[in-house]
């Protein structure tokens, strides 16, 4: 897939996930920890308005995600979620292409459910 098609593909996808009433941000993070497609639901302020701390933030998720040093013995890892008090936080990782979703959602969200819901979409080519 070039480039171009596939950053239409994730534009598609984030926008997708966006439209869920729970999910206030769905971005694709490159290894580097810098956002290539998707971002903030229209309307939505983000919790973490420090631009610098945010980017601190994906930096971090990307090098969690694509972490490998476990993958011969437990599997690879197939998200990470961390439920905080004002957010639900989930990132899944795309080995292959080095790049990871990331997704911000409301503390009610039922993350096994939203896990379906984003291998469901990125398992469809549209």
């Amino acid at each position: 897939m070039s480039g171009t098609l596939q950053k239409q593909f994730f534009e598609e996808k984030c926008s997708l996930l966006l439209e869920q009433d729970e999910i206030r941000f769905a971005g694709i993070i490159n290894e580097d920890g810098k956002l290539v497609s998707g971002g903030f639901k229209k309307d939505i302020r983000p919790l973490e308005e420090d631009e610098s701390r945010l980017n601190s933030f994906m930096e971090f998720a990307s090098m969690i995600s694509l972490r490998k040093e476990f993958d011969k013995t437990l599997g690879p890892i197939n998200y990470l979620a961390a439920r905080r008090d004002k957010i639900v936080l989930i990132s899944f990782p795309f080995p292959v292409s080095k790049f990871i979703l990331l997704i911000s959602a409301e503390p009610t969200v039922d993350i096994e459910s939203l896990a379906t819901k984003v291998v469901s979409a990125f398992s469809s080519v549209s």
